[in-house]
């Protein structure tokens, strides 16, 4: 059972208790990501997130990654648009040394200017990385274009030049400011002592200030575009984008439903269609982001330039069809069943299971149970799903951005005009 306690600060701790297994596993959440930031601090979510892991008042980052694979703990972290999570999985007998790790690096990491500078490079390496990667430049396109005028526009790593420029006072300030206590969840999932528990997390981080992050507006008017980026690659990538419903809406778990028959899944309409039966595309998936007054549905391909066009032809066609008619009853029953046993095979996870829970506190301060969820889903019908094809299912709303050659842009942007009308 799925428990909370909330300091006199307002930092939530979120746990369950499984004395079945011997694993823990906890996370650090933070209630920051680009979408927090703005023009002139964009990449400090992330940046602040490397340096989690640079040094403390008492440990160098050779010392951390010691005292980590000396208790055989998995350490890690993520930035994306609406959070920043610190995690680590260990056997239960080390959870303690696992803790004073932990927080030691989150309350006093000590943003040494040298390792500020050395860590510039890093991200603006990872940066270029990304930039190498037309799957990636597409993904991050994609929000710019369907998100134009709010945060998130912005690219969660920042941009080689604002990082380059940013002081370590830039550096705290922003982490001052956002790393409060109602912006942090902590959630420990496995075998543990309850007691200990709550008692180490009361000591350790009572003293954090009180503060909360106001929430920014994200839905602006959206405007149908067709970009492309010019990059000298053996292969086309595109990207075709929508907006669709924030976080809490409730066709949001039928969306689920419908992505996994339309594009999210080896079955689906997309990838039988486009790789098996015609071998067009190499990979295709079709996604879905929410967050908290908008959203976004997408569908990727990555393709030979000479299929271009049949490709667009096929995916319109299926467009049209579930506009006009929606799934089946049995493609409906059948992707909850997939829905059903993905969430309950995941969930034997402790990693997993503090990861659900995490994410469901930080963005919506609640946590729902598996049953809650399974009830949920099987209460989805045609209803649902249709009113899904009718909304999401009209091409000449979509944006698109595509990545290709420059020889080949005329004829490609002539055929996203032409299918997507």
């Amino acid at each position: 059972m799925v428990k909370k306690h909330i300091l006199k600060n307002g930092l939530r701790l979120v746990y369950e208790k499984n004395d079945y297994i011997r694993s823990v596993s906890l996370g650090i959440w933070v209630n920051v990501g680009s979408s927090h930031e703005n023009s002139t601090n964009n990449g400090l979510s992330h940046f602040n997130e490397h340096m989690f892991f640079k040094g403390t008042e008492t440990m160098n980052a050779k010392e951390i990654a010691d005292r980590v694979d000396n208790i055989g703990g998995l350490l890690n972290a993520f930035t994306n648009k609406e959070m920043t999570c610190y995690y680590m999985r260990v056997i239960d007998e080390n959870l303690t040394e696992s803790l004073d790790i932990m927080t030691e690096m989150f309350l006093k990491s000590k943003y040494d200017e040298k390792d500020i500078e050395n860590e510039k490079n890093v991200i603006i390496e990872e940066i270029k990385m990304y930039d190498d990667s037309p799957e990636d430049i597409v993904s991050d396109r994609i929000s710019e274009l369907v998100f134009k005028g709010s945060a998130l526009e912005l690219p969660i790593l920042g941009k080689k030049e604002d990082i380059q420029g940013y002081t370590r006072e830039d550096i705290l300030k922003f982490r001052n400011d956002k790393y409060t206590a109602e912006n942090i969840v902590i959630t420990v999932v496995g075998n543990f002592d309850e007691k200990e528990l709550i008692n180490y997390i009361e000591e350790n981080y009572s003293d954090i200030e009180k503060g909360k992050t106001d929430n920014v507006i994200l839905n602006v008017p959206y405007k149908r575009e067709i970009v492309s980026v010019h990059k000298e690659i053996e292969q086309m990538h595109f990207c075709l984008s929508n907006r669709s419903w924030e976080r809490g809406h409730k066709l949001n778990l039928p969306l689920k439903v419908f992505n996994n028959t339309f594009g999210g899944s080896m079955s689906s309409k997309l990838f039988q269609e486009l790789r098996e039966k015609r071998g067009l595309v190499y990979s295709t998936t079709s996604y879905f982001s929410s967050y908290i007054d908008t959203g976004s549905f997408g569908i990727y391909a990555g393709l030979a330039y000479d299929k271009l066009d049949e490709c667009l032809k096929v995916i319109t066609e299926i467009m049209d069809d579930l506009a006009e008619n929606g799934l089946l009853e049995e493609e409906i029953e059948r992707s909850k069943r997939q829905l059903k046993c993905n969430y309950i095979l995941a969930l034997e996870s402790s990693s997993n299971v503090m990861s659900f829970i995490g994410r469901q506190e930080m963005l919506e301060n609640k946590t729902k149970t598996v049953e809650e969820v399974i009830k949920e889903i099987e209460a989805i019908n045609k209803d649902d799903i249709d009113e899904i094809c009718k909304a999401l299912m009209k091409k000449e709303e979509m944006s698109a951005i595509f990545v290709g050659n420059e020889t080949s842009h005329d004829k490609n942007i002539e055929l996203f005009n032409k299918y997507l009308k």
